[in-house]
């Protein structure tokens, strides 16, 4: 414990200090943390929530607020403080949501300390991002909340303030925590209502137009996009691959998810549904990918140090980096190119295919086994 604590209280430490030292200097910090304070503001103004944010600071990009109304609601503290101290605050939660999220899969602190050298980290942390705390959400409850009366309550929260947790409602019901994901599913629509109380404009906007995301409809093929749609907006043959692949994938994370989960791998159970969320969902920017963490020290914790350290360099952000991006240049890449640039999503993508070819040899196994044995009788 206190290896692990020693590197996370450096790293609060200093983002703290770069907060207050960025407000002193009234230098620009922290664009997403930037646009939940307007979101905010707007609450507590009367302003429409999904239009022009007018509390935006000058410097920051011409962002929509795209979390439901709820989220809105909880950032409205963010008003008495400038953006500098926003982003210190989300920025400084960012180590103890790593350290919750982590010690599950691999407790060491180090390790803790250089998973700030990966892009979803460094990105959430620079952005000001809610990834790593939504993150921390999700694996507290479904591997420290089993058995409790609260199983389920965390996703349902963070599935509130973000729509794709929702997806781990539906590994609770996989890995027989009916009671878990019907609390979680209550938490969502208690937050959901609560945020149709206090904001039914803003919420009717939300939940028919807002929440398909139209801003960033045109940015889908981005090489930051890397999920399955973008993919396929880059280098694929055509929308109609979209729902077919995506089923595919649900239906072997279906497959993966009880399997492990019966072999006692809640740890892996998790992270392939994590990684079916990833996928398949429109949107998956690298920072977004913040699942790296934990899969990396579950690979650590079992000795798999290389492949560890091989995957790591893949997400520390150098191949979205050295490929040509923005503007469609996508749709220009070779084929080295598109290896490269798809490179987070290729990686999961060949962990599932190893793991579903894993378990087929482990049928085949199995069932030459019995064959043998019921031919000796």
């Amino acid at each position: 414990m206190k290896i692990l604590r020693r590197p996370q209280t450096v790293v609060v430490v200093a983002l703290a200090f770069v907060a207050v030292l960025w407000w002193l200097l009234d230098r620009p910090l922290g664009v997403d943390s930037a646009v939940y304070r307007a979101g905010g503001i707007a609450v507590l103004h009367g302003e429409p929530l999904y239009a022009h944010l007018a509390a935006l600071p000058g410097w920051a990009p011409e962002l929509p607020f795209t979390y439901p109304p709820f989220a809105a609601v909880l950032f409205t503290p963010f008003a008495v403080l400038p953006p500098q101290l926003c982003w210190g605050l989300v920025a400084m939660a960012a180590a103890p949501a790593l350290y919750l999220a982590l010690r599950p899969f691999f407790d060491n602190g180090w390790a803790l300390l250089a998973a700030f050298g990966l892009q979803p980290v460094w990105q959430s942390v620079g952005l000001g991002q809610l990834n790593l705390i939504l993150l921390a959400l999700v694996v507290v409850d479904v591997l420290r909340l089993r058995g409790s009366r609260y199983g389920g309550m965390l996703i349902g929260l963070a599935a509130a303030v973000k729509l794709i947790p929702l997806i781990f409602i539906g590994h609770l019901l996989l890995t027989g925590r009916r009671a878990d994901a019907m609390r979680a599913l209550g938490t969502f629509l208690a937050a959901t209502a609560l945020g149709f109380a206090l904001l039914p404009g803003d919420s009717v906007t939300y939940w028919t137009s807002a929440i398909f995301n139209d801003h960033f409809a045109a940015m889908k093929g981005w090489v930051g996009n890397q999920s399955w749609q973008g993919f396929l907006a880059r280098t694929g043959p055509g929308e109609g691959w979209l729902l077919g692949i995506a089923v595919l994938f649900v239906v072997a994370a279906v497959f993966l998810i009880r399997w492990r989960y019966r072999a006692g791998d809640e740890q892996g159970a998790l992270l392939v549904c994590a990684g079916c969320a990833l996928l398949v969902s429109p949107i998956s920017w690298t920072h977004h990918w913040v699942w790296i963490v934990p899969a990396l020290g579950y690979l650590l914790a079992r000795g798999f140090r290389w492949l560890a350290a091989a995957i790591a360099v893949v997400f520390t952000g150098w191949t979205v980096a050295v490929v040509p991006g923005g503007g469609g240049a996508e749709h220009g890449w070779d084929l080295g190119q598109m290896v490269v640039g798809n490179g987070y999503l290729l990686v999961a993508v060949a962990a599932g295919v190893f793991l579903v070819v894993k378990r087929i040899r482990e049928w085949r196994g199995a069932w030459v086994r019995r064959v043998v044995s019921d031919s000796g009788r």
